[in-house]
């Protein structure tokens, strides 16, 4: 009976240093892990716009959609004054980024470019639109390729942190990730972000290279293929499509004043055609 027990004592013994070694091991394991960790750009853009929008609008947002392999389109949003809805659809398709066209009086087209579901956003005016079928560039890259994102000095300003916000915020939407499903594996394009005053001027650019004889390194050049735009900064918000306003444009209002200037007048003249010509003869019994 002693001899059994002993035995049994033993095992257990042995059981209980293999379960310590394998332990060992294991926690060896995570250390190594954790010394060649790779942090992962798990990044998922939903695009979409709101109902009314131009065909030329749509056409431009059909170009990102392509040039954004990791991007998600999605139907069409009616509501215009709760765009809190934006944060639900982007949760039930996967993205953490959103992109949001929308339209006001079938003419102004404003862009939202959201980090959801907690923020922040940015409210873009886009002006000078021009598509890839409008401007019919020479230039042509792979569809699905992954970009390179190339910045303005004046991103890195330190007197200017919402450039440095809106750099970070460019980075993680138009940057495509390595895990995506549909990128394929070549960098063959690159996407140039530009700044003049709150103004940030989009243009796509093919890399071609040339090889030339007697020279051992190829001759790369940059060939526009668009599309292009510009846009104009209206307000930097904290949460997504609301919030605290981190950041707000001053030359905002007079541009909304001009615009507003330009519709009247077009409005006038557009009713000083149908009225009859002025009597000469009015005063005359008068």
């Amino acid at each position: 009976m002693n001899s059994d027990s002993d035995s049994d004592s033993d095992s257990g013994a042995f059981k209980g240093k293999k379960a310590l070694l394998k332990r060992g091991n294991k926690s060896k394991k995570v250390v190594s892990d954790d010394k060649k960790t790779i942090v992962k750009n798990k990044q998922r853009v939903m695009i979409l716009s709101s109902r009314g929008i131009v065909h030329r609008y749509r056409h431009l947002m059909n170009d990102i959609h392509l040039l954004l392999p990791h991007s998600k389109k999605d139907s069409k949003l009616d509501s215009k004054t709760n765009l809190g809805l934006i944060n639900e659809l982007a949760a039930d398709n996967q993205c953490n980024n959103c992109l949001f066209f929308e339209v006001r009086k079938h003419k102004d087209l404003f862009l939202w470019m959201a980090r959801t579901p907690n923020g922040p956003s940015v409210k873009f005016l886009v002006q000078s639109v021009h598509t890839m079928d409008e401007l019919r560039m020479t230039g042509n890259h792979l569809k699905g390729s992954r970009p390179i994102l190339s910045f303005d000095q004046s991103f890195d300003n330190p007197d200017t942190p919402h450039l440095q916000l809106l750099k970070e915020m460019f980075s993680q939407t138009f940057g495509t990730p390595r895990t995506s499903r549909k990128i394929k594996p070549f960098v063959d394009h690159v996407l140039l972000f530009s700044v003049v005053g709150d103004v940030v001027y989009f243009r796509n650019y093919q890399i071609v290279e040339k090889i030339i004889e007697k020279q051992k390194e190829p001759e790369t050049s940059l060939v526009e293929v668009g599309p292009r735009f510009t846009l104009s900064i209206i307000r930097i918000f904290s949460g997504s499509f609301m919030g605290s306003t981190l950041y707000e444009n001053p030359d905002d209002e007079r541009k909304e004043a001009k615009l507003k200037y330009i519709r009247r007048l077009a409005q006038k003249e557009g009713k000083s055609d149908h009225k009859l010509p002025e009597d000469e003869f009015k005063d005359v019994f008068v």
